[in-house]
C-alpha cells in the first residue's frame, strides 16, 4: 500500500508540491500590500462593466451649480438658503439633507446690504441684525424637523462644526468619508466615533436612511450577538475590516460599508437651486423623497474619484452630495429592493479560492507537460478566463472575491512547472559546471564545434594563486581539517572569479588557475584580472575570520598575474577531452605567483600595458624567471581606480627588537629544493609578518629560506622551524636583511606572538614591518 502511494506522489508531484508552495508565495506577497492598488483596480473595473440601473426616484438632488454662484454669489446668504429651504419643505419629503457647512452665519452681498438700509432708514436707529436672514434660517432648521446638517468630525484641525441650531437637536449627520490610497471612494461610514467628544455619530447617509424608512415602519437596531451590527429591517450591513476582500491594512476604525455605486449615466435626478428659487419647479417634485442639498459647481472642487471614474472618457469626477445620495440610495435599495451589499467572504474561503487557482494552473500545465506549446498556453488561458467569469459572477451577486491573487497563484504555478520539466536539462548543465566554467559549458553545449579537439591562439590574461605555506600547514593537520581548510578558501575564491567573469580552469591543491579572455574574450579581460585579484586578497580576511573560529591555521594567498599569447581549446582524446590553455605565458604566470608572498599581487609589465595606468603598484623588481632569457619587470599591485575602485590595506605593523636576539640556522631553497649550504644568523626585529635577520649571507630579494630557531624550550615537534622570503627594504644596516614569514606553525607562530608582545611593552627602537615588495 505504502509503494502505490509513494508512486502516486511521484505521479503528481508537480501539482502536490508546486500548489502549496505557490499559494504560501501568493499569501506573503499579498500580507505586503503590494496586490492592494490592482485589485482595486480591478474591482472598479467591475463596478464599470456591471449593466446599467435605473435611477433612484426616491432620491432628488438639489445642486448649487455654477450659474447659481455667478447669479447669487458664494457661498449662498442665509436668507436665500432660508427660502429654498421653505419652498422644499412645502413639498413634503421625507427627509432633507443639508451637504453645505454652515456653522457661521452668511449674510447677504454688501450691495444688498446697503440697499436694504437705503430703503428702510429708520432700520439704523433700530440696531438692526448684520446678518439678515440669519434669524430666518435659524427658525426654519428648528421647524423642518426632517431636516439633517453636516459636521466634519475627522481631521483634527480641519473639523468643521454643524449649524448651532441642528447640533442642539440632535439632527446633524458626519459627511467624512474613507479615501483609499489612490484618493478613490469606495466605502463610507454607517457611523463613527467623534475623537474629542468620545461620542457616537451617525453619519449624513444612514440618518437620512433612517428618516426615510420610518414611514415604512423600519427602525434601526442591532444583531442581538456579540458583533452588534447594524441591523434595518431583515437586512445586516456587515463592516469592513482591515484586510477584507483585496484590501491590504487600512484604517478601519468607524462602521464602514462597501458603497454600491448605482452603474448609469445620471445617476439620481437634479435639479439646481435657482429653479427652485424661481418657481421654475413644482413643490410636488419633493414629495415622498429624500432630498438632498449640496455643491455641484465644479470651481468648489467638492468633486472626487469613485469606481466609476474614468478620465478622458466622460465618466470623472462625483460630486460629494451624489456620493451621499449613493450611500442614501445602498441603504435603501438594499432594505426596501433587496439590492445586494458588496461583502467579502472569510479568510478561509479566500484562500481555498487561491489554493483551488494554484491547483488548476499546476494541474494543467503538468497533466500537459509533454503536449504542444499552445496547447498548454490555450489551457492556461482558458482557466485565467474561467477565474475572472467566476470573479465576476459573483460580484453581480454582491461578493467581491479576489481576483489578482487567484490569476498570479494560477500563473506562478504553471511556470514553476514549466521550470521543473526543464530542470533535467538545467541539472545537466549544473553538473557539468561543477567541472568546467559556465561558459565552458555553453561553448561545448550551444556550438556545433564545442567538442572538437585542437584549439586557438589568443592573447588571454592568466591569473595564478597559492597559499604561502600550506604544505606545512598540510603536514602538521589531519587530512579532514586540511579538506575543510580548502573547501572554505576555494569557495571563497570562486565567488571573487565568478564575480569578475573570470574562468576556473582548475584546482590545483591549493592553488587556482583563472584565464580572462578565454573561452569568451572582452576588452577589459586584464582590467578585470587585476580587481579579481584585489577581491579575492580581501575575501582572505572573511576565510580567516573562519578559520579562527573553526580553531584552524590563518592563511595567506600570493597571486601572479600574467598577459600573452596561448593556445586555447579542447586538450586530450576523443574518449577524454579537457578545456584548457597552454605555452610559455601560463609557466611564466606560475614564475610571477612563486615571487609573492602573503597578501600580495605581482603582475608583468604586459599586463599593466593593457590597463591604462589605472593600476597603483607600490614597488618594481627586476626578476629572471627560469625559461626567460631577459630579465623582465614585475610590479606589486596595491590598488585599481575606475569602475572597479578596489585597493588593498596597507596597515603595516612595526618591528620590534627582541631582547635578547634569537639565534637562527638557514638554509636558502634553489626553486622547491634545500640548497647545500648551512648559515647561521640571529633574529633581531619581530613583527606578526615579518623579520629583520643578521648573518654573514649576502641575501638577495625573493629568495626563499628555512629557518631553524632556537628556542629556551621546544614549544613542540617540529615548531622549531619556519619559512621566510627575502624582500627588498631600504635603509638596512650592513649584514642585515628583511624577510616576510611564509610558513610557521601554529605553535611557533603563538610564541612569536608572545615575544612580540612583551617587546611591544618595552620602550625599543621601532621601524616598519617590512613591505611586501
Amino acid at each position: 500500500m505504502w509503494d502505490k502511494l509513494r508512486q502516486q506522489i511521484w505521479r503528481w508531484r508537480g501539482i502536490l508540491a508546486i500548489a502549496p508552495t505557490t499559494t504560501l508565495l501568493v499569501f506573503l506577497l499579498r500580507a505586503t500590500g503590494v496586490l492592494q492598488g490592482p485589485e482595486l483596480a480591478a474591482l472598479d473595473m467591475f463596478f464599470r462593466l456591471r449593466p446599467a440601473e435605473s435611477i433612484d426616484e426616491r432620491i432628488l438632488v438639489v445642486g448649487i451649480s455654477e450659474a447659481d454662484l455667478q447669479q447669487y454669489g458664494h457661498p449662498i446668504n442665509d436668507k436665500l438658503l432660508a427660502e429654498a429651504l421653505r419652498r422644499i419643505a412645502a413639498g413634503e419629503p421625507r427627509a432633507i439633507g443639508l451637504d453645505i457647512y454652515r456653522d457661521l452665519p452668511v449674510p447677504p452681498p454688501y450691495p444688498q446690504i446697503v440697499e436694504m438700509f437705503r430703503q428702510q432708514p429708520q432700520l439704523l436707529r433700530e440696531n438692526p441684525p448684520l446678518e439678515p436672514g440669519y434669524a430666518e434660517l435659524t427658525q426654519l432648521y428648528r421647524d423642518i424637523e426632517n431636516l439633517i446638517g453636516i459636521a466634519k468630525i475627522t481631521g483634527g484641525l480641519e473639523r468643521v462644526a454643524p449649524p448651532p441650531v441642528l447640533a442642539e437637536l440632535g439632527r446633524v449627520g458626519a459627511n467624512d468619508l474613507p479615501r483609499d490610497k489612490d484618493g478613490r471612494l469606495r466605502r463610507a461610514f454607517l457611523y463613527l466615533t467623534d475623537p474629542q467628544s468620545e461620542e457616537v455619530v451617525l453619519s449624513i447617509g444612514l440618518h437620512l436612511a433612517i428618516l426615510h424608512l420610518e414611514p415604512e415602519g423600519i427602525t434601526p437596531s442591532v444583531t442581538e450577538d456579540e458583533r452588534q451590527w447594524v441591523q434595518l429591517s431583515d437586512t445586516i450591513f456587515v463592516p469592513l475590516s482591515s484586510g477584507d476582500g483585496g484590501y491590504g491594512a487600512f484604517d478601519d476604525r468607524g462602521y464602514q460599508i462597501f458603497i454600491n455605486y448605482r452603474n448609469n449615466g445620471q445617476t439620481f435626478e437634479t435639479v439646481e437651486l435657482r429653479d427652485i428659487l424661481e418657481g421654475h419647479v413644482s413643490s410636488d417634485i419633493f414629495f415622498d423623497r429624500t432630498v438632498m442639498i449640496g455643491h455641484t459647481a465644479e470651481s468648489l472642487k467638492d468633486f472626487f474619484d469613485t469606481p466609476l471614474s474614468i478620465q478622458g472618457q466622460g465618466i470623472e469626477k462625483t460630486s460629494g452630495v451624489e456620493v451621499h445620495a449613493n450611500v442614501v440610495s445602498h441603504i435603501l435599495s438594499t432594505v426596501l429592493d433587496g439590492r445586494s451589499q458588496i461583502l467579502t467572504l472569510p479568510n478561509v474561503l479566500e484562500w481555498a479560492w487561491i489554493f483551488f487557482a494554484a491547483i488548476s494552473g499546476a494541474g494543467l500545465a503538468w497533466i500537459w507537460r509533454y503536449s504542444d506549446r499552445a496547447m498548454r498556453l490555450l489551457g492556461q488561458i482558458l482557466s485565467g478566463t474561467l477565474i475572472i467569469g467566476i470573479s465576476y459572477l459573483a460580484f453581480l451577486q454582491g461578493w467581491w472575491i479576489p481576483l489578482l491573487p487567484p490569476l498570479l497563484a494560477q500563473g506562478i504555478a504553471a511556470l514553476c512547472v514549466v521550470a521543473y520539466v526543464a530542470r533535467s536539462a538545467i541539472d545537466i548543465r549544473h553538473t557539468f559546471s561543477r567541472y568546467l566554467t559556465d561558459e565552458v559549458v555553453a561553448t561545448i553545449l550551444e556550438t556545433p564545434e564545442g567538442l572538437q579537439l585542437g584549439g586557438e591562439r589568443r592573447k588571454i590574461t592568466i591569473l595564478t594563486s597559492d597559499l604561502r605555506g600550506f604544505t606545512s600547514i598540510s603536514e602538521r593537520l589531519p587530512p579532514e581539517d586540511v579538506l575543510s581548510i580548502l573547501n572554505i578558501y576555494l569557495e571563497a575564491m570562486a565567488d571573487a572569479i565568478t564575480a569578475y567573469q573570470g574562468t576556473i580552469d582548475e584546482f590545483m591543491g591549493d592553488g587556482i588557475l583563472v584565464l580572462f579572455g578565454a573561452p569568451t574574450q572582452r576588452e577589459d579581460d586584464a582590467e578585470r584580472a587585476i580587481a579579481c585579484a584585489i577581491a579575492m586578497q580581501q575575501a582572505m580576511t572573511e576565510v580567516n575570520q573562519k578559520m579562527t573560529e573553526l580553531d584552524l591555521p590563518t592563511l595567506e594567498m600570493g597571486i601572479g598575474i600574467n598577459t600573452g599569447e596561448v593556445v586555447v581549446g579542447n586538450i586530450g582524446s576523443l574518449k577524454r577531452t579537457k578545456y584548457g590553455v597552454v605555452g610559455s605565458q601560463v609557466n611564466l604566470t606560475y614564475r610571477i605567483e612563486s615571487y609573492t608572498v602573503g597578501g600580495q599581487i605581482l603582475v608583468t609589465e604586459s599586463t599593466l600595458d593593457e590597463v591604462d595606468n589605472i593600476v597603483d603598484f607600490d614597488g618594481e623588481e627586476k626578476v629572471c624567471p627560469k625559461g626567460v632569457i631577459q630579465p623582465i619587470s614585475i610590479y606589486s599591485v596595491v590598488g585599481i581606480s575606475g569602475k572597479h575602485n578596489l585597493s588593498l590595506s596597507r596597515d603595516q605593523l612595526p618591528l620590534y627588537d627582541l631582547h635578547p636576539a634569537l639565534s637562527v640556522s638557514f638554509t636558502p631553497l634553489q626553486g622547491k629544493q634545500l640548497g647545500d649550504r648551512h648559515y647561521q644568523g640571529h633574529l633581531i626585529k619581530l613583527s606578526p609578518h615579518g623579520a629583520h635577520i643578521t648573518s654573514t649571507y649576502a641575501a638577495k630579494p625573493l629568495t626563499n629560506i628555512k629557518f631553524m630557531i632556537e628556542i629556551p624550550q621546544p614549544v613542540g615537534e617540529g615548531t622549531d622551524e619556519f619559512y621566510g622570503k627575502v624582500i627588498k627594504e631600504d635603509d638596512l644596516p650592513s649584514g642585515c636583511f628583511a624577510i616576510r614569514l611564509t610558513a610557521v606553525s601554529m605553535e611557533l607562530k603563538a610564541y612569536f606572538e608572545q615575544l612580540y608582545e612583551a617587546n611591544c611593552s618595552q620602550p625599543s627602537s621601532v621601524s616598519q614591518s617590512p613591505s611586501s615588495t
